[in-house]
């Protein structure tokens, strides 16, 4: 239960703090203002609200029906999840994964819930015909938690994970 507790405080409620900070500033200082770009247009910041998921999936869908998945749904499983990581017995890998799962979902949750059903994002990467959607911390939480979910499913994740537990 320790590992449990120390990685909410050092990796759930660092990631959620930042993420509402940021978007906080990305309110204050880039809404209504033309993009900032940096590193000859790789980054940029840009102020955009979500009301979909992902790419804006769902985003067109009736006011009604997308507060019902994207926040009420969506909040009962990000409970749930909470929940599981911490009565589950979990590896600290396992763990970790969650953690940053979690605080992503939450950190988008709470715009949803506080913002009239709207996500901030506000970082954007250009790489030639390559381009990210506008995203945000919450968001790079949330693929880092798969892309580790990812490895933990490879035979090098899952050698990590038995050599932990050994």
């Amino acid at each position: 239960m320790k590992t449990k507790i120390l990685l909410f405080l050092v990796v759930f409620l660092p990631l959620l703090g930042c993420d509402r900070l940021s978007k906080e500033q990305a309110v204050y200082l880039l809404k209504g203002q033309e993009p900032l770009s940096y590193m000859g247009g790789l980054f940029s910041l840009t102020y955009h609200e979500n009301t979909g998921a992902m790419l804006s999936l769902g985003a067109t869908m009736p006011d009604e029906l997308r507060f019902l998945i994207y926040t009420v749904l969506v909040g009962i499983a990000l409970l749930a999840g909470l929940a599981y990581v911490f009565y589950k017995p979990l590896d600290k890998y396992s763990l970790l994964i969650g953690m940053l799962f979690l605080s992503g979902g939450f950190g988008n949750l709470y715009d949803r819930a506080f913002n009239d059903g709207r996500v901030v994002d506000f970082m954007l990467i250009e790489f030639g015909p390559l381009k990210t959607g506008v995203f945000n911390v919450a968001d790079i939480a949330i693929m880092l938690g798969f892309f580790g979910f990812i490895f933990l499913s490879t035979r090098w994740g899952k050698a990590l994970q038995s050599k932990g537990n050994g």
